[in-house]
């Protein structure tokens, strides 16, 4: 008994589904097994961002007081020089300015350094080269999947 060329090309069929819905499946797994790498490689990096700037704040807390009554007690000393010179309102207007162009400067470079910070570039370095991979899987795999009377046009 032989088989009919329709019989042949249904049971060429049927395994070119079977193969495929392996191939998706293993896929998906795949995926599925990245997505959650991606997760916890985001979730431990966000943690130890976390645990370093709240280290730097809660340091940079502790001495702000000793900071501020230093300086109050030094603008104090250079306005009482300075009145000699240009009198209270001179003094402490020159003292003023002084302190609110360094502060601003000071601002507006920290702004400017926080803004430059990338938070989390391990897990975006990370899933930018996922998206590669499976953008070059998926070209790679889409002819395969395909019948072979549309691989090749007919």
């Amino acid at each position: 008994m032989r088989a009919t060329a329709g019989e042949q090309m249904g049971l060429g069929t049927e395994q070119t589904e079977r193969g495929l819905a392996a191939l998706v499946g293993r896929m998906t797994d795949g995926f599925s097994k990245l997505v959650t790498q991606h997760l916890t490689l985001a979730r431990l990096e966000l943690m130890d961002d976390a645990r370093a700037v709240g280290t730097d704040v809660a340091r940079i807390a502790a001495f702000v007081p000793f900071v501020l009554v230093g300086y109050a007690f030094l603008c104090a000393a250079l306005s009482a020089f300075l009145v000699r010179w240009l009198g209270w309102d001179g003094s402490l207007a020159v003292v003023g300015a002084v302190n609110l162009v360094g502060g601003g400067l000071g601002i507006a470079r920290a702004a400017s350094r926080l803004k430059a910070h990338r938070v989390m570039d391990d897990t975006t370095e990370e899933l930018n080269r996922s998206v590669e991979v499976l953008a070059q899987a998926q070209v790679a795999v889409a002819p395969a999947a395909l019948p072979p009377e549309a691989r090749h046009g007919r």
